[in-house]
């Protein structure tokens, strides 16, 4: 399951797809040069149970870290595991 990024101007997307349909998608807002703004998370049906919205978020984070970013995660999924997992927390804005 391959996590692709797709930068659209300030804004992106992290998604899943499987023969030319997205099944899983993150999407994200850059709020100036150094936050990113995830604000919505979506996981079809047939990957419900395999980590799809982990993966996604943790494609997120990679890309936070790598460019120096603090993440804002307004979307309930992302805002959830943000609070249960403390290995990615260092992205967080403050």
């Amino acid at each position: 399951m391959e996590v692709k990024h797709k930068e659209l101007g300030a804004k992106g997307q992290f998604y899943i797809e499987q023969e030319g349909k997205v099944l899983a998608e993150m999407t994200y807002s850059m709020a100036g040069e150094t936050r990113m703004i995830i604000d919505h998370t979506h996981v079809e049906d047939e990957l419900r149970g395999q980590s799809a919205g982990l993966k996604l978020l943790n494609a997120a984070v990679a890309f936070a870290r790598k460019n120096a970013l603090e993440v804002l995660p307004l979307c309930p999924f992302a805002a959830a595991m943000f609070k249960k997992k403390p290995e990615i927390q260092d992205v967080l804005g403050k």
